[in-house]
C-alpha cells in the first residue's frame, strides 16, 4: 500500500493547536480530518499567526519579518522531502497566508487555499498592505475553495487569479446514531416543563455582542411563556452580556466555555431550539454542530445562517438591528414543539447529506488529488513572487 501523500497545513488566522475555543479552530481541526480522511497525511506546517485585528502598520511590519524567518525554517525543514501540497485554511485581509505562497514555489509544489475572501475595498486603508498580501496569496492558488456564498462573487472578479475555484460546503462531524431518514423513525416524546432554549457563542465586540444584544431583546415576545435558556460562552463582556439578560431572571443560565466536545453534544441533545441572530456570522460553526445533533436553529437571514440553516425559517433582519422579525418567528415557532423536534431530525439529515465530514472529504479528494499527484502544471504556486511585500 503506497504512502499517504503529505499535506502541509497552515491557518494564519488561528491554528488548530490553539488554546482557545473558537469556530475558526474547530474548521482548522475539522480540515485536517477531512483531509486525513481524503486519504492524505497533514501536519500542521506552522504555527505563526499573522492576525491584525486593529489595522496597524507597525504589527503588520512585524509580522512580515516574522513571516520570512518561518519561510527560512519552513524551507530548511521541507527541502529534503518536500510534502505533496500546501493547503492553507481561511485567507483575508486581516489575516493573509505571509508564508505558503512562497514556500511552495520554493518547493515547486501545488498551493491551495480554503475559506479565502477577497476585499477590493481594503486596498486602500489600515490594512492595505494585508489586503495586498492576501490578494497575492490567493491569485497563485492552484485551486481556491470557497465556502459561502457571499465571498464566491469577490473571488470570481479577481484579477489574475490562477487556479480554479471549487465550492467546499461548511461541514462537521456528525454523531455515530445520527438519523439519516427521519421521516421514518419513530416521533419521539414531545417535552414536557419549561421550553428548553439554547445559545452558545463567545462574548466579544462588535458583531457577537450586537446578536446577543438582538437577541435579548427578542425574548420579550415570548415573555409570557414557560421556557429556560442556556447560555454557553464567555469573554471580556460577559458582564455586559449578562446585563443583557437581568430582566428575565433566573430563566437565563450563563454556562461559560464548554470545552469537552461530548459535554457540548449533551448540552444540544438536552434543548429543543437553538437561538442565535447570526450578526456578522462567516460560516456560523454553531449552527451546523446544533443541528448535527437534532437541534433546530433560529436565525436571521444573513449570508452565514442562509448558507447553513435547515428546515427552520430564516426571519429577515429587522431595520437598523429591529427584533421584531426574529422575536415573532422565535414565537411562531416555540408554539408546536412537536414541530420543532420534527424541524431537528430534517436538519439533522440535510447536515448529513450536504455538510459530513465524508462529504468534505470526497471534495478534497477530487480537487486536490491530481495536484498531489504532480498534475499540477509546471511548478506549484508559480504566480506567487518573492517575499512578503513591502
Amino acid at each position: 500500500m503506497s504512502a499517504r501523500p503529505r499535506i502541509a497545513f497552515y491557518a494564519p488566522l488561528k491554528p488548530p493547536d490553539h488554546p482557545d475555543p473558537s469556530g475558526d479552530r474547530r474548521i482548522a481541526r475539522l480540515t485536517m480530518k477531512a483531509l486525513e480522511r481524503a486519504g492524505f497525511a497533514p501536519f500542521l506546517a506552522s504555527d505563526l499567526r499573522t492576525l491584525d485585528m486593529a489595522g496597524d502598520a507597525r504589527v503588520q511590519a512585524a509580522l512580515a519579518d516574522e513571516a520570512a524567518l518561518e519561510i527560512e525554517r519552513l524551507l530548511e525543514d521541507l527541502a529534503p522531502a518536500p510534502p505533496a501540497l500546501w493547503f492553507t485554511y481561511h485567507c483575508y485581509y486581516k489575516a493573509p497566508d505571509l508564508i505558503g505562497p512562497h514556500v511552495a514555489r520554493a518547493l515547486g509544489i501545488p498551493y491551495a487555499v480554503s475559506e479565502a475572501s477577497h476585499a477590493p475595498s481594503r486596498r486602500a486603508g489600515a490594512w492595505s498592505r494585508f489586503a495586498r498580501e492576501s490578494e497575492r496569496a490567493i491569485r497563485a492558488a492552484d485551486v481556491v475553495f470557497w465556502t459561502t456564498r457571499r465571498d464566491l462573487p469577490g473571488l470570481e472578479r479577481l484579477e489574475g487569479r490562477r487556479g480554479r475555484l471549487a465550492h467546499l460546503p461548511a461541514f462537521t462531524e456528525l454523531p455515530a446514531d445520527a438519523d439519516p431518514n427521519p421521516d421514518a423513525a419513530p416521533a419521539r416524546p414531545v417535552p414536557t416543563g419549561p421550553l428548553r432554549l439554547l445559545t452558545v457563542a463567545m462574548m466579544r465586540p462588535g458583531d457577537k455582542l450586537a446578536s446577543y444584544r438582538l437577541l435579548a431583546r427578542a425574548l420579550s415576545w415570548i415573555e409570557d411563556r414557560d421556557w429556560r435558556l442556556t447560555v454557553v460562552g464567555d469573554g471580556p463582556l460577559r458582564a455586559e452580556v449578562e446585563a443583557m439578560f437581568a430582566p428575565y431572571g433566573a430563566r437565563v443560565a450563563f454556562a461559560g466555555v464548554v470545552r469537552e466536545r461530548a459535554r457540548l453534544r449533551r448540552i444540544y441533545r438536552a434543548h429543543e431550539l437553538f437561538l442565535w441572530p447570526g450578526v456578522g456570522e462567516g460560516v456560523g460553526m454553531a449552527y451546523l454542530e446544533a443541528q448535527a445533533e437534532g437541534l433546530p436553529c433560529l436565525a436571521e437571514r444573513r449570508p452565514g445562517p442562509a448558507d447553513v440553516v435547515h428546515a427552520a425559517p430564516l426571519p429577515e433582519p429587522g431595520p437598523n438591528g429591529d427584533p421584531g422579525p426574529f422575536g415573532r418567528a422565535l414565537r411562531a415557532l416555540t408554539s408546536d414543539r412537536a414541530a420543532l423536534a420534527r424541524m431537528g431530525r430534517q436538519a439533522q439529515a440535510e447536515v448529513g447529506r450536504r455538510h459530513s465530514l465524508d462529504a468534505a472529504a470526497a471534495l478534497l479528494r477530487g480537487a486536490l488529488a491530481p495536484l498531489a499527484a504532480g498534475r499540477a502544471g509546471e511548478g506549484g504556486a508559480g504566480g506567487a513572487e518573492g517575499g512578503p511585500c513591502p
